[in-house]
């Protein structure tokens, strides 16, 4: 009788510890699992899956477009520009977010203060024909951008005598985004920002404006 107590205790033991490692076997993992399907049925776009972690994918499409809604910003403006015409759920209709500019930016914010500063555009977090995100951003530099904040393309400098329309004025710091909520992102863990690059890895190349302009992105 002994003997078969023992057994069971080991057992009872043994399942303990499966449940802790198998991530299928803790509430945290299924909702981990949820969320991607969620981000897989949230997804508004088409998404290129070759040579992509699924996984990371539907999970980066979860916090891109459910947790987020980044293309709240990274859309063209003005107005609610995102939706097509008869998709705009602010006017009672059903949501239809417009693909073809999904996520390309070009919404002006305006200037950072006032009288003549810079106006601060959303950037187009679309892959171009190198098939990274941001414009061929790597993952490592998009890490760096979301911890800190700083803006790799330094496009609206700190102002340095006369204040004009391409710089920010003291005490803005041109070094930093000044409208990119990096400041309430920085903290996520690296698993959660892998999966929203993988996910943004995913979506189609939207080409943008003509060169020069920065948010032109070379598709093909």
């Amino acid at each position: 009788m002994k003997r078969i107590h023992l057994i069971v205790g080991a057992l009872v033991v043994v399942l303990t510890v499966a449940l802790m490692v198998n991530p299928r076997g803790n509430a945290q993992s299924s909702n981990s699992d949820s969320r991607i399907q969620v981000g897989f049925d949230n997804a508004p776009v088409t998404l290129n899956l070759k040579g992509k972690n699924r996984a990371l994918v539907g999970l980066g499409s979860y916090l891109v477009n459910v947790t987020y809604d980044c293309n709240i910003c990274h859309n063209p403006g003005p107005g609610n520009n995102q939706f097509v015409a008869g998709g705009n759920p602010f006017l009672g209709e059903s949501k239809i977010i417009n693909q073809a500019t999904y996520l390309g930016g070009g919404r002006n914010f305006g200037p950072v203060a006032p009288g003549p500063s810079a106006s601060i555009i959303a950037r187009n977090l679309t892959p171009d024909k190198t098939g990274l995100p941001l414009g061929g951003e790597t993952f490592e530099e998009f890490l760096l951008i979301m911890r800190t904040g700083v803006d790799l393309d330094h496009l609206h400098p700190t102002c340095v005598g006369v204040i004009n329309s391409g710089c920010v004025p003291l005490p803005f710091n041109g070094d930093l985004l000044q409208v990119m909520p990096w400041y309430s992102l920085q903290n996520m863990t690296d698993h959660d920002l892998r999966a929203m690059y993988e996910y943004l890895s995913a979506i189609p190349c939207v080409a943008g404006p003509p060169a020069p302009s920065p948010l032109h992105h070379d598709c093909q």
